[in-house]
């Protein structure tokens, strides 16, 4: 299943992923891809505070994985960093892929190969200064 919606402000992006969390659930992989500026940690945060994390959100660029703890784990990766596939396979993510909480990655295209096929892709694209198209795209069979 694919859906789309047009957001007019950071504010807006920020209750779409709000209310995009509610159909989250333990060991879901989201792939966010979009250009830099779109608003992908925007999303994180939003997705963050409706788990109840009481911590600041910041793009891992340079530490590449954050955990943060609320209702559930967030494990929140930024690929940007890597140069191929396999180096992510090198962080050991395994575990968080499979694990308990919410696995949220910026820049996934960067390990698409390594990501599980149930992973939920959500693609931001830039319109203007503040608005944004955000398109989700469930596995096939997810049903949600």
């Amino acid at each position: 299943m694919k859906t789309s919606v047009k957001t007019s402000s950071p504010q807006e992006t920020l209750n779409f992923a709000r209310e995009f969390s509610g159909s989250l659930k333990p060991g879901d992989v989201i792939a966010l891809s979009g250009p830099l500026g779109a608003g992908k940690t925007l999303f994180v945060l939003g997705v963050a505070e409706a788990l109840k994390i009481n911590e600041p959100i910041t793009s891992p660029t340079f530490t590449i994985i954050s955990e943060y703890y609320g209702d559930m784990p967030l494990y929140h990766m930024d690929l940007y960093r890597l140069g191929t596939p396999e180096e992510f396979t090198w962080l050991g993510t395994e575990e968080m892929l499979n694990g308990d909480g919410i696995t949220m990655i910026e820049w996934s295209e960067r390990a698409e190969s390594e990501l599980p096929e149930r992973t939920i892709h959500v693609k931001i694209k830039i319109l203007d200064e503040n608005s944004r198209e955000i398109t989700v795209q469930y596995p096939t069979g997810d049903g949600r």
